[in-house]
C-alpha cells in the first residue's frame, strides 16, 4: 500500500507530461489544419470551376441561355419564328438558407396544325451532338428535350395546336445582377414600318428587341410592337410578301420581307408585330 508523507504531492506518475505535451501538439495541429483548409478553401472558390448549378450566378448562366437561343434559331430554319424576351421568377430557393433567379428565355414557331412533332424532331437533329436531344411523347404531346451544358436546360412542346414553344432556362441561381432587359430605344425597321402602315396602325412606342448570338458568328435578332386591340384583317399585309406566305389564319399571319419574318399575332389582347432576323446558312 502507498504512503504519501504530509508536505509531499501524490506522485504524478510517468505519463503525465508526456499526456500535457500531447495536448499542445493536438491544439497546434488543429489550428495548422484549420488554417490549411481556409487557405484551400479560398484557393478553390478563386480557381477551380464550379461543378454544381448553385455555384454558376444567373449572370453567369444567362451568356449560355443566350447562345443556346441562337442555337434554336439556327435549328428552327426557314419558319415563322420570334424569340420571347427573357423571363426572370426571384425568390426560388438555391438553398435552404439563399433565394435565388430563375431566367427563361425562348423561340415561338408557328406552323400548320400537325406538324408540332415534325418540327420538333428537326430541331432536335440540328442542335449540337453534345447536348443529347431527344423528343419523347409526353402526357400532352411530343416533348424535346436538350442540355445545353452547365445545367441549362432546353425544351420544346406544342403550346397550342399550330404553335411550338422552345425554351433555353437556368434553374434556380444566385441573383449577381439585375438581368432584366435593360435596352435602349430602337427604331422599328423598315418591315415593321411597312407593315405598320400597312395595318394604318401607329407606332406609339418604340419597339422591344431582343438579340442571341449565332452559332456561326452574328446575331439573331427580334424587334417588335402591340399595336392596339381594334380589329383589322390581316389580308392587308399579302402585298409585302416576298414569295410565299408562311403563315395564313384568322389570327396569325406571317410573311418573309427581304432577310425579316415578320408575324402578325393577333391571339391575344393585342395585335402584337414582329420582325425577326435569323442566323446566316
Amino acid at each position: 500500500m502507498s504512503v504519501v508523507h504530509p508536505g509531499y504531492a501524490p506522485p504524478a506518475g510517468p505519463d503525465r507530461p508526456r499526456g500535457r505535451r500531447a495536448v499542445r501538439w493536438l491544439l497546434v495541429a488543429s489550428a495548422a489544419w484549420a488554417v490549411l483548409l481556409a487557405v484551400l478553401t479560398w484557393w478553390s472558390a478563386r480557381t477551380d470551376p464550379p461543378t454544381v448549378r448553385e455555384q454558376r450566378s444567373i449572370g453567369q448562366a444567362a451568356r449560355l441561355v443566350d447562345r443556346a437561343v441562337g442555337r434554336l434559331v439556327a435549328a428552327v430554319g426557314g419558319e415563322a419564328w420570334a424569340m420571347t424576351p427573357r423571363a426572370v421568377e426571384t425568390g426560388c430557393r438555391v438553398t435552404p438558407v439563399s433565394r435565388g433567379a430563375e431566367l427563361t428565355r425562348g423561340v415561338d414557331v408557328v406552323v400548320a396544325e400537325g406538324r408540332e412533332r415534325d418540327l420538333l424532331a428537326r430541331v432536335a437533329d440540328q442542335l449540337p451532338q453534345g447536348w443529347r436531344a431527344g423528343v419523347r411523347d409526353g402526357v400532352d404531346g411530343p416533348v424535346l428535350r436538350a442540355d445545353a451544358g452547365e445545367f441549362v436546360l432546353v425544351q420544346g412542346r406544342a403550346a397550342e395546336p399550330g404553335r411550338v414553344s422552345l425554351t433555353a432556362q437556368t434553374g434556380c441561381r444566385p441573383a449577381d445582377v439585375d438581368v432584366a432587359d435593360l435596352l435602349p430605344d430602337y427604331p422599328p425597321g423598315p418591315a415593321l414600318v411597312e407593315a405598320l402602315r400597312a395595318l394604318d396602325r401607329p407606332a406609339a412606342d418604340p419597339p422591344e428587341r431582343i438579340v442571341a448570338p449565332c452559332p456561326g458568328g452574328g446575331n439573331a435578332e427580334s424587334r417588335w410592337l402591340d399595336t392596339g386591340s381594334e380589329p383589322v384583317s390581316l389580308g392587308v399585309l399579302a402585298s409585302l410578301a416576298d414569295g410565299a406566305v408562311l403563315v395564313d389564319t384568322p389570327g396569325v399571319y406571317a410573311y418573309r420581307r427581304g432577310p425579316a419574318v415578320v408575324l402578325a399575332d393577333a391571339t391575344g389582347d393585342q395585335l402584337r408585330l414582329t420582325a425577326s432576323t435569323g442566323c446566316a446558312g
